[in-house]
């Protein structure tokens, strides 16, 4: 690592230079033509080699990290803000962008509940939670209510309405007579 420090040593001293001439009242010509120099150095392999190893170097890497407070302040001005749920009211009324939102926070949820799923750990707390007395009174409460059972009426009619599910059943019924009948023929011949 240190090798490459000795190819920015050169870049770090011109850039030294350009300023110091800089503020001895250099012409601006001056500036350019360094700046032009300084730009022409990094872009070759050694000056590339020298950043790469410079940003690759821990201590660097934990000066570029972002403060966490930085990160929470950004975040709380830019979503949390008045102007931010101004934004997201706005826009997510625009059914355009409320889908292309919802596509793309889907196919992320779902890979996410997958992958939890595939957990043990997350699927111990899932049983856990399910096992819980205070949650069987809870979701039995909800299973015995008026609304619930309302719903569950008025799903069953409309699956019951379904084209499709009229199709389906009336496919089984016929395949079950035709086993009836293939069993009732096969046992009849037999005696």
């Amino acid at each position: 690592m240190y090798k490459n420090f000795y190819l920015l040593l050169p870049v770090l001293l011109v850039l030294i230079t350009g300023c110091a001439q800089n503020e001895a009242g250099a012409k601006e010509s001056d500036y350019d033509e360094t700046k032009k120099m300084v730009v022409d150095i990094l872009k070759t392999d050694d000056g590339k080699k020298a950043i790469q190893e410079v940003m690759s170097d821990d201590a660097m890497k934990q000066q570029l990290v972002m403060d966490q407070t930085v990160v929470s302040d950004t975040i709380e001005k830019t979503l949390v803000s008045d102007k931010g749920t101004e934004f997201w009211k706005k826009n997510l009324q625009d059914p355009k962008f409320a889908e292309s939102v919802a596509t793309s926070l889907r196919d992320e949820h779902e890979k996410l509940i997958k992958d939890l799923m595939k957990d043990p750990e997350y699927r111990g707390m899932m049983i856990e939670v399910l096992q819980d007395p205070e949650m069987e009174k809870a979701v039995t409460k909800i299973l015995k209510s008026k609304e619930y059972r309302e719903h569950l009426q008025k799903v069953m009619t409309e699956t019951f309405e379904s084209p499709l599910y009229q199709a389906k059943v009336q496919a089984l019924l016929l395949k079950a007579a035709g086993e009836i009948k293939e069993g009732g023929g096969k046992e009849g011949g037999g005696s």
